[in-house]
């Protein structure tokens, strides 16, 4: 809700569905900061206008470059088997992971089953 505040604040619009970033770089890595609580991730909104930060929370602008895309349909809890086939198609086409992943979700998980959700998955490669 802090960022949500902080958009409307600065009368900026978000243009987007909401994203989530994570920096573990590795399968093992997000497994281990779940289990200890301590993930290192971030929330994202596409917005519209000149953003400023707020307090904690920071503006700026995603790079962007080259993705590998999979689409995951269903209760995010699922989406570890998405992951794994994510993770094996970068490895038998020799593509290294460059950045951290993101998690765009296209529809609300309070208005949609969740059999219907649907998170597009954006890895950086080389």
């Amino acid at each position: 809700m802090e960022v949500f505040v902080c958009i409307r604040e600065q009368g900026i619009s978000v243009i987007g569905p909401p994203a989530y970033i994570c920096h573990e770089e590795s399968v093992a890595d997000v497994h281990k900061a779940q289990e200890m609580g301590n993930a290192d991730i971030e929330v994202a909104f596409p917005v519209e206008g000149d953003a400023k930060g707020c307090g904690d929370i920071t503006a700026y602008e995603l790079p962007g470059g080259k993705m590998a895309r999979i689409i995951h349909m269903g209760p995010y809890p699922e989406s570890v088997e998405t992951y794994k086939e994510l993770f094996a198609w970068l490895h038998k086409n020799n593509h290294v992971l460059v950045g951290p992943i993101r998690e765009v979700y296209i529809n609300d998980p309070k208005t949609t089953e969740e059999d219907l959700l649907v998170t597009w998955i954006y890895a950086p490669i080389c």
